[in-house]
């Protein structure tokens, strides 16, 4: 009888200390939708710019990522994204991507031919200022002990 009580008061201990991630949250199909289509990035914005350069998804400087073309599909969380600025390194890939109920912007960058579920890394920003035609995504990054909003600002293209 003992046993009983111990194992399911460490049962209900398990479930109660479970945390949650962003990728455990629901997602937040009015975001999603609303994202559909082509984008570019129009802007990339960050306090002391001019001095800290931000290695963006651990693909390139940030300053390249301006101009940078992106295919947002909402109803398999599918896309890709393509950096395309002179004097930065060409890049393309297809990426996996969902907003959940809390705002953020949950981002897998894939190599082709990849499943996402095999991709363990992944990227969370916030969405802020959504609209139809523009949005912004917000990394934090810590810059000498210092978090820091880096801004990408998205332009809808026609």
């Amino acid at each position: 009888m003992k046993k009983v009580i111990l194992l399911c008061t460490l049962a209900v201990l398990m479930f109660a200390c479970k945390s949650t991630s962003a990728t455990s949250t629901n997602t937040d199909r009015k975001s999603q939708v609303a994202m559909k289509g082509n984008w570019v990035i129009s802007s990339v914005t960050y306090p002391g710019s001019q001095y800290v350069k931000v290695n963006t998804f651990q693909i390139a400087d940030s300053e390249c990522f301006v101009g940078s073309n992106w295919k947002f599909v909402s109803n398999n969380n599918k896309g890709t994204m393509a950096l395309t600025k002179a004097n930065c390194m060409a890049f393309s890939s297809p990426i996996t991507w969902f907003v959940n109920n809390d705002g953020q912007f949950v981002l897998k960058v894939l190599n082709a031919g990849e499943k996402a579920r095999k991709v363990k890394e992944g990227y969370i920003l916030y969405v802020a200022n959504q609209t139809e035609s523009s949005f912004q995504l917000i990394d934090k990054i810590d810059v000498a002990g210092k978090m820091t909003d880096v801004v990408y600002q998205f332009q809808k293209v026609n």
